[in-house]
C-alpha cells in the first residue's frame, strides 16, 4: 500500500534550430545532441549509448555556459536543464544522478529567469517533468527507509505538480500521517477522493482524521460516500456502524445493520450489534434472536453468549417486577437460560470476571450455596 507508483513516461522533446549562426557553435552542438538522444531512445538503445550522448551535449552547453556572449542565451541553460534532468533519472550511479539532479534544478532556474520571451518553454517544461520524476525516486527511497519527514517533503511537492494523481496524493497523506501532519494528510487524502479513488482505506483515513477534529457528521457523510462506490465493503460498514454508536445514532445504526445483513448474513458480528442495540432498549427477545444468530455462525462466540446471559437475567427481573400469574415460571425459566449460556461462556474464557460474578448472582438465588463458594474462591484467585 505504501509503494509509490511511477508516473507516466519521461515526457521528451525535439527542439529545431530557431537561430541561424554563422559558424558552428557549442550551443549547436549541444542542441545537435537532444535530437541525437531522441533518436537513441526512440531506437530503444542502451542506457550507455544514451549517457555518452547525453556526455557531448553537456560538455558543449558547459562551453557554452564560458563564453561571454552564449552564456546569456536562456536555449543555453535550457539545454543543460533538460540534458542534466535526463541524466538524473536514468543514471543508476545514485551520487552522479544526485549530482546532476541538482545541476538541472540550478539550470531550470537560470533558464527561466533569461527566457524573457518563452522560446525554449518546451524544453523547460521538459526538464521540469523530470526533475519532479527524480523527486518521486527520492521520495520513494525516504519512504522506504521511514524518513516519512523527508518523503511527505518530496511528495507534496510532485503531488501538487501532478495534482490529478491519486496514487501520489495517497501516498503524500501517509507520509503525513507517520509524521503526524493530520491536517495535511487530510488535505491529500481529500485530494485522492476529489479525483475519483474508490480504495475503502482513503475513506477510512479520512473519517479518522474528522473524528479527530471532532468532526464528527462529516466523518460519517465521508464513510457514507466510501460505501457508495465500495457497497457493503465490510470495512467501511463497521466503521460508520461504529461511528453512529460512538455518536448516539442507534436507531439509524439498526437500519444500517438489517439492511446490510440482507447481504452478508454470515457477519457474525452485525447479529451481535444487532442484538446489543436491541438488548439496551429491552427488547430482549429480539436480541435472544440476533445473538443465537451469531452463534449459529460462532457457536464458541463469547460476546454472544455473556450478553444473552445477561439479557435473560434482564428478562427474569422484569419478570418479578410484572404484575403477571405466571411471573415466578417465568423468573425461573429464565434464569435457567441465563445459567446455560452463561456457564457456556465461563467455558470459553474462565477469567472473566463479570461472567463469574453473574454466575454467583445466580446460584445465589437458587441458593447454591456450595456453587457461589466456588465461585468466589475463582474471584480471588484472579
Amino acid at each position: 500500500m505504501n509503494k509509490i507508483s511511477f508516473l507516466s513516461p519521461i515526457f521528451f522533446v525535439f527542439i529545431c534550430s530557431t537561430a541561424a549562426f554563422a559558424q558552428k557553435s557549442q550551443v549547436q552542438i549541444a542542441r545537435n545532441s537532444i535530437g541525437k538522444l531522441q533518436a537513441a531512445i526512440n531506437s530503444k538503445q542502451d542506457v550507455k549509448k544514451q549517457l555518452d550522448i547525453i556526455g557531448e551535449g553537456i560538455r558543449a552547453s558547459d562551453a557554452a555556459k564560458g563564453d561571454k556572449k552564449t552564456k546569456k542565451w536562456p536555449e543555453t541553460w535550457a539545454i543543460k536543464a533538460y540534458l542534466s534532468s535526463y541524466v538524473a533519472i536514468i543514471d543508476s550511479d545514485e551520487g552522479n544522478s544526485d549530482r546532476y539532479y541538482n545541476f538541472a534544478i540550478e539550470a531550470i532556474d537560470s533558464a527561466r529567469r533569461l527566457d524573457k520571451f518563452q522560446a525554449n518553454s518546451r524544453l523547460i517544461e521538459a526538464s521540469v517533468y523530470n526533475v519532479y520524476i527524480k523527486k518521486q525516486d527520492k521520495a520513494n527511497v525516504a519512504f522506504k527507509n521511514n524518513d516519512f519527514a523527508t518523503a511527505y517533503s518530496l511528495l507534496k511537492d510532485v503531488s501538487d505538480f501532478f495534482p490529478k494523481d491519486t496514487s501520489l496524493a495517497i501516498n503524500t497523506a501517509l507520509a503525513a500521517q507517520n509524521v503526524r501532519a493530520f491536517d495535511n494528510a487530510l488535505t491529500y487524502f481529500k485530494r485522492a477522493k476529489d479525483n475519483g479513488i474508490k480504495d475503502p482505506v482513503v475513506f477510512q483515513n479520512l473519517a479518522s482524521i474528522y473524528s479527530s477534529k471532532f468532526e464528527h457528521e462529516q466523518a460519517l457523510r465521508t464513510l457514507e460516500d466510501g460505501i457508495k462506490v465500495n457497497p457493503y465493503n465490510s470495512n467501511l460498514t463497521n466503521d460508520y456502524i461504529n461511528l453512529l454508536l460512538d455518536n448516539g445514532k442507534y436507531n439509524e445504526a439498526i437500519k444500517v445493520i438489517e439492511t446490510t445483513l440482507k447481504v452478508e448474513a454470515g457477519n457474525k458480528l452485525l447479529y451481535f450489534l444487532y442484538g446489543y442495540l436491541h438488548q439496551t432498549n429491552a427488547n430482549y427477545s429480539t436480541a435472544e434472536l440476533a445473538y443465537n444468530k451469531a452463534l449459529t455462525i460462532d457457536e464458541n462466540y463469547f460476546d454472544a453468549l455473556y450478553q444473552m446471559g445477561l439479557a435473560y437475567v434482564n428478562s427474569a427481573n422484569d419478570a418479578l417486577k410484572a404484575n403477571k400469574p405466571d411471573r415466578a415460571q417465568t423468573f425461573v425459566a429464565m434464569i435457567n437460560r441465563a445459567e446455560v449460556a452463561l456457564l457456556q461462556a465461563h467455558e470459553i474464557n474462565q477469567n472473566d470476571k463479570s461472567t463469574v460474578q453473574l454466575l454467583i448472582d445466580i446460584y445465589s438465588r437458587k441458593n447454591r450455596l456450595d456453587k457461589v463458594q466456588e465461585l468466589k474462591a475463582k474471584l480471588e484467585e484472579f
